[in-house]
């Protein structure tokens, strides 16, 4: 059985005299890709933690001293966000770190653990939201509208400072989208708390305010589902969406000498790049490296696959692989 592993993959995930090894020059790109956000999105985050724990605190006074239950949740829903904005920070820091003996591939996957646990956060806070919601719906309470308006306004200038911040910096980023989330979310959140603050203030309607925040719960629900969906199925080595496994094996199966193709397997390494893994039945013998680097070339360039690695078999029937079925891993 002749065949051929990325050897060198290790080394090529950090060390750029390596670049001129044909099949490995693409993941260059994935690093330094990662290397970047971390460095430029160390600032934004830091900015957007400190302005939305200081926003927690002057809300949970408030909402004291007014006997505002909305600005009190909210206040609860805007912390579960820091604590948020802390882990994708964490795990974007933790995703640029070189590979090591025992994570041979860095900690990249951290990325979607926190993605996943950013959506199933923020869910949990609406819950929170919705059942003190509820419970204000069946017995009003009066509250300070003026203060609610006042404080929720500053609510929407905060977190929309930070959503803007982090929207334009996410370029495809599941962790980084899942943190911009959760700042449109606060910012949504904010705008009904102070529209229901307005129309109590002139009309009274004490039962508004709670309707308006299961509407906007509503609201933020269905747009984290999609988030938590597709969070889950990346944390579950899921085929990223754009890429269709079909046509990954139709493309090998184009390469010259290939007679089948075998044990192919597509996942994230991270929320930003994809890894790939193949065994390819070539009766004629091992093509050469030269193949090997325009097929890498091909996957990167057609589906975005980074981390591509090529098991080369002749198909020896003495010998036959035992990985051949699709439903042995």
């Amino acid at each position: 059985m002749a065949h051929t592993h990325h050897g060198h993959e290790r080394e090529h995930h950090h060390d750029h005299d390596h670049a001129d090894h044909g099949h490995h020059s693409h993941d260059h790109h994935g690093h330094d890709h990662h290397r970047h956000l971390s460095s430029d999105l160390g600032l934004v985050f830091a900015i957007a933690i400190a302005l939305n724990l200081g926003f927690v605190l002057i809300e949970g006074i408030f909402g004291f001293i007014s006997h505002s239950m909305s600005l009190l949740a909210d206040a609860g829903h805007n912390f579960s966000d820091v604590l948020g904005l802390v882990a994708a920070w964490g795990a974007n820091v933790l995703a640029a770190r070189r590979p090591s003996a025992r994570y041979t591939y860095g900690l990249r996957s951290s990325s979607i653990l926190a993605a996943l646990a950013n959506a199933i956060v923020l869910l949990i806070a609406v819950g929170g939201i919705v059942v003190e919601a509820v419970q204000r719906l069946v017995t009003p309470a009066p509250v300070g509208g003026v203060t609610i308006i006042i404080v929720a306004c500053a609510g929407v200038a905060v977190n929309g400072v930070a959503a803007l911040m982090l929207g334009h910096r996410h370029r495809g980023d599941l962790n980084i989208k899942s943190a911009y989330a959760h700042m449109l979310a606060d910012a949504l959140v904010s705008i009904g708390v102070a529209l229901s603050g307005a129309v109590i203030l002139w009309t009274d309607w004490l039962w508004l305010d709670p309707a308006v925040s299961i509407v906007v719960s509503a609201v933020i629900v269905l747009g984290t589902w999609r988030l938590l969906r597709h969070s889950l199925d990346m944390a579950l080595h899921a085929v990223p969406p754009g890429i269709d496994p079909a046509a990954v094996r139709a493309q090998l199966l184009e390469i010259p000498g290939v007679s089948e193709v075998h044990d192919l397997h597509i996942w994230p390494m991270s929320t930003t790049s994809t890894a790939l893994t193949a065994h390819l039945i070539m009766p004629a013998g091992h093509p050469g490296d030269a193949c090997l680097s325009d097929v890498a070339t091909a996957l990167r360039k057609r589906f975005g696959i980074e981390h591509a690695t090529i098991q080369v078999e002749t198909g020896d029937p003495a010998h036959p692989c035992v990985l051949v079925p699709d439903s042995v891993v």
